[in-house]
């Protein structure tokens, strides 16, 4: 597991952050770990599909586009290449 140290934390900051650890029943250190890991980490794992739509919808395309793109693309079969 890695180690983090950080320097310079405003006595101010480590005051509010004794207390938060106070108030949850855990050490200082536990509740920077609690605090970091509930930032940084998503709270479920983002799946694909989910992520493709949300790009699309922001990029303006449209039920529709998709419908005319799949109506004109060749839906030739491809050829596998030859390792020969």
């Amino acid at each position: 597991m890695a180690v983090l140290t950080v320097r310079n934390v405003p006595d101010e900051v480590h005051r509010a952050l004794r207390l938060r650890a106070h108030q949850a029943g855990r050490s200082t250190e536990a509740e920077v770990r609690a605090i970091l890991e509930a930032t940084v980490k998503p709270l479920e794992r983002v799946k694909l599909g989910t992520l493709l739509y949300e790009l699309g919808r922001s990029a303006g395309i449209t039920n529709e586009d998709v419908e005319m793109i799949n109506s004109v693309r060749d839906r030739t079969p491809a050829e596998p290449m030859p390792f020969e």
